[in-house]
């Protein structure tokens, strides 16, 4: 118990204090130099591959429409200066089926403003000649799928962005 005593001194209270605040300091200070720091490439990586990697995206909830049983998701990722818009849909059709960006909000969707190419056995990949801030700068907008191009009126499955 006396060693206890002589441990738990003010002076050395002090020290182990100075101690603690030098090791969170230094912690912090290389949590902050890391920060912005260049990604790291690997040998199994480009630079073009990281880069996309840290692409700014967003992802928007494709729901059913109408018993439709197609629901899904809408990824759209800025590369280069363009929009990559990859819809994938749970139950795929081998019907082609229109998909757009349209505006307003779903169910009541209002004009196209980007088509986008035809959904087929549940995928389309579109690239937009526009950067993803400029096109959610114009919402608000809603990526509708449709049944077929025969049936345009109706919607299968529609998720606002």
């Amino acid at each position: 118990m006396d060693n206890l005593k002589n441990l738990l001194t003010p002076i050395n209270l002090i020290i182990i204090a100075i101690g603690i605040v030098v090791v969170l300091g230094a912690g912090y200070f290389l949590f902050l130099s890391n920060r912005g720091a260049a990604p790291q490439v690997t040998e199994e990586q480009t630079v073009q591959e990281v880069v996309e990697e840290e692409a700014e995206s967003t992802t928007v909830v494709l729901a059913e429409l109408k018993d439709s049983g197609q629901s899904g998701s809408a990824t759209l990722t800025e590369v280069d200066g363009q929009t990559n818009v990859m819809i994938e849909l749970d139950v795929a059709s081998d019907v082609a089926q229109p998909a757009h960006i349209h505006t307003g909000a779903c169910p009541d969707v209002g004009d196209v403003v980007y088509p986008l190419t035809n959904v087929v056995d549940g995928v389309s990949e579109t690239v937009l000649d526009v950067d993803l801030a400029t096109l959610l700068s114009e919402r608000p907008l809603a990526i509708n799928v449709h049944k077929s191009t025969q049936e345009a009126s109706v919607y299968t499955s529609c998720g606002d962005l």
